[in-house]
């Protein structure tokens, strides 16, 4: 006896990965034959549905890869805290047009004024338009550079970073690097370069970033990459996390009164 031909429908829409026709069809058909909806509008519905859910699960998936610490948008930045960001050249930005021209954003400011949210909600914003994308901090990623040189797997890394479309390298300038830890960070910007975009924050003005790398000229050389196609975000200003614990102990002040 032959299977049934529902069975059979479902065999060929698992083998076809097509979870969303698989899920949908039956429901869909009821709802269409009640509006008296013909065939092709009824198959429009279920494209549509299925091609809905996979990219959703392309941007999780795109988000996961990205290894973000947490995930913020944009529209959770308070851009009146900070008048000194360009906010229309953020909002621009997240259209993500300057990653197609393979330029960089520098974030530059003090601690605490949102730089690492800024670098979040544009790195976000990349996955939801099917980029890939890679965050992590300096530290961190010095660190995992010299690992795979003593492993031998430098060259692997290397171009793990260079495929990224967006490369997001938080918290320069916190740490600094040693001569080997300079080099290697300054090979991944010089192997970018022309190659992809860059997002980087720090807490320190250009003139500076020498005491992080050890060397006026490899800090020159690096930043003449960098600089070459950039846009610049200025985010001075007094700390955002320190203005809002200020709020919440006043909040907290106010209450204890009550």
């Amino acid at each position: 006896m032959s299977e049934p031909p529902q069975l059979l429908l479902d065999h060929h829409l698992k083998k076809l990965k097509l979870p969303t026709f698989l899920a949908e069809y039956d429901k869909q058909a009821r709802q269409c034959a009640a509006e008296n909806v013909d065939h092709v509008r009824y198959l429009l519905r279920l494209s549509e549905l299925e091609l809905i859910e996979r990219e959703r699960r392309m941007i999780e998936r795109r988000i996961k890869a990205a290894k973000f610490p947490a995930t913020k948008s944009l529209d959770s930045f308070d851009f009146k805290a900070l008048p000194s960001l360009n906010k229309a050249l953020v909002m621009e930005l997240a259209r993500c047009q300057y990653i197609g021209y393979q330029q960089n954003i520098i974030a530059l400011g003090p601690s605490g004024t949102g730089k690492t949210h800024i670098a979040l909600g544009l790195g976000l914003a990349a996955c939801q338009k099917g980029l890939k994308v890679r965050f992590i901090t300096a530290a961190a990623l010095v660190h995992e550079l010299l690992e795979a040189a003593d492993e031998k797997r430098l060259l692997r890394q290397q171009k793990q970073l260079i495929s990224q479309d967006l490369l997001i390298i938080d918290e320069l300038g916190y740490v600094p690097l040693s001569k080997t830890g300079a080099e290697l960070l300054f090979e991944i910007f010089s192997q970018r370069y022309e190659r992809g975009s860059i997002l980087v924050t720090s807490n320190l003005p250009f003139d500076e970033w020498t005491e992080v790398f050890g060397s006026e000229r490899l800090t020159g050389a690096l930043l003449d990459r960098l600089t070459h196609y950039v846009h610049i975000l200025e985010m001075n200003g007094e700390s955002y996390r320190l203005n809002q614990s200020r709020q919440r102990q006043k909040q907290s002040y106010k209450n204890n009164k009550r």
